[in-house]
């Protein structure tokens, strides 16, 4: 790492060390440190050429204010993957050690100064940070580096709103946006209000403007508020609509697995090893935001649905959370969580731990459990045997695949339908010949254990639902509950 010196801002939350001596421990001594490799500028002339016309040019910074220096650059590097996805170019990485953000800057005073001449000699026009900043440090961070400054919550929605392609998506991440935008508006000079009263009017407008009036801030956040308003009846209605699909293969008793994960993690490639479904594949963060559910059998002819979910990440912003409530429960409401593990990533454990944050939070609000999960180790192929090996020891009762290449996914398969429920009513049928439909039903949506062609009809030991038990009553020989 190379040192930035710096002869101001000696905040005592940066010292660490024994107190009596005035020591630093050496990781604290890099208080505002590059990370590098974190450059994204291309070697090709006239793809740079290009890219320069379409991308901002930004400079990343993150706070380091607990766990190890790997795990804060992990975080901005993840940051980077996340600039680049929105479609920026990565020119800096910074990261100052503090206990807290500072409260109005998020960074440092003395920081704040170098971050400009940083960003002045480095030509970017756009600061990203590495956590939430609240609307003042916004607005005063913004002021002290005379660029654009956003922060890690506006970035992910900005990704969400690029990748959005249904109705419901478009609708969740606009009013994700704006539940983030309200407590953030602001303005500069008379933009701010257009009321005018007394002498003062006159500069406003004079005769028939004075008086009190509404400012523009307050116009503003009507319209939004309104805006708002009209969206959560629009995703409601849209909730009715999955409510129903998803009330019908309740009603029919289809097992259902949801696909959970972390961002990039290969949910998608996973859903299409796993039925051929043809869902977009593509190596890059947030690529599915739209559930896509397809039908599914195992080896023993059982149906069941897969769901793949919109992927999680870190610090997952909470009004995206709440945007996309509908749809993330619909891992919520499955017989079965694929939890799959980037088996190639520098910390998947790390990413186990978000995802299951953010169900826990989904789960808490609903007051009911998670269903059972089942890890799912996946990239094997791009990652090496003495990390596979600590995954296993780590992550016990995993399942090690590839999606890319297939290996490992016949046991999944298998794995997968030994966890789903099983039909609960065994019974004992001869099914007329004319009644064929019933045979196929139970051959379909229940468990087939003996079947023999008799002179009268089909004879069946079948295990079925309670609802197929029903429908088989009056031609059964004998019945007993599993």
């Amino acid at each position: 790492m190379t040192e930035l010196t710096h002869t101001e801002d000696h905040d005592d939350d940066l010292y660490d060390g024994d107190p009596s001596t005035g020591e630093m421990e050496l990781e604290d001594r890099a208080s505002l440190r590059r990370v590098r490799g974190l450059s994204t500028e291309l070697d090709d002339v006239t793809e740079v050429e290009y890219r320069q016309l379409r991308l901002e040019r930004v400079v990343l910074v993150g706070v380091w204010t607990e766990g190890t220096a790997l795990q804060s650059e992990a975080s901005l590097a993840e940051l980077a993957r996340l600039a680049e996805t929105a479609g920026s170019e990565v020119l800096e990485g910074l990261i100052q050690r503090r206990t807290k953000p500072d409260p109005a800057t998020y960074i440092g005073s003395g920081k704040v100064l170098q971050l400009r001449d940083i960003v002045g000699s480095t030509g970017a026009d756009t600061v990203i940070c590495d956590g939430e900043l609240s609307p003042g440090q916004l607005r005063q961070l913004e002021e002290k580096v005379k660029v654009k400054v956003i922060d890690r919550t506006a970035l992910i929605l900005d990704i969400f709103a690029q990748h959005a392609r249904s109705k419901e998506g478009k609708a969740q991440v606009e009013l994700a946006q704006l539940q983030y935008l309200i407590p953030r508006l602001r303005g500069w000079g008379t933009s701010l209000s257009r009321q005018a009263g007394g002498r003062a009017g006159g500069a406003n407008g004079g005769v028939g403007l004075r008086g009190p009036g509404e400012t523009k801030l307050e116009t503003d956040r009507r319209r939004i508020n309104k805006r708002v308003a009209k969206l959560r009846r629009e995703i409601a209605a849209m909730d009715t609509i999955r409510e129903t699909k998803r009330g019908r293969r309740l009603a029919n008793e289809v097992p259902s697995v949801a696909i959970v994960g972390y961002t990039n993690a290969g949910k998608s490639s996973l859903l299409n090893a796993l039925t051929g479904a043809g869902v977009l594949v593509e190596d890059a963060l947030f690529a599915t935001l739209d559930p896509t559910t397809r039908r599914a059998q195992t080896p023993d002819g059982r149906g069941y649905t897969l769901t793949d979910t919109v992927g999680f990440v870190r610090h997952l912003p909470h009004q995206l959370v709440d945007a996309f409530r509908s749809t993330l429960e619909e891992a919520a409401d499955a017989d079965l969580l694929v939890h799959v593990v980037d088996g190639a990533d520098p910390a998947p454990e790390e990413q186990v731990s978000a995802v299951r944050e953010v169900l826990g939070e989904i789960t808490r609000k609903r007051k009911e459990p998670l269903p059972p999960e089942l890890l799912v180790i996946n990239k094997t192929d791009a990652s090496d045997e003495v990390s596979l090996a600590r995954l296993r020891h780590a992550l016990a009762g995993s399942v090690q695949v590839s999606a890319r290449t297939g290996a490992g996914i016949p046991e999944l398969v298998e794995v997968i339908a030994d966890r789903l429920p099983r039909p609960e009513v065994t019974v004992e049928v001869l099914v007329p010949y004319s009644r064929g439909e019933l045979v196929a039903r139970a051959h379909a949506d229940g468990e087939v254990l003996e079947e023999e062609h008799a002179e009268e009809g089909t004879r069946l030991l079948v295990r079925v639902r309670p609802d197929l038990a029903a429908a088989l009553r009056e031609y059964e020989t004998n019945s007993t509950r599993a």
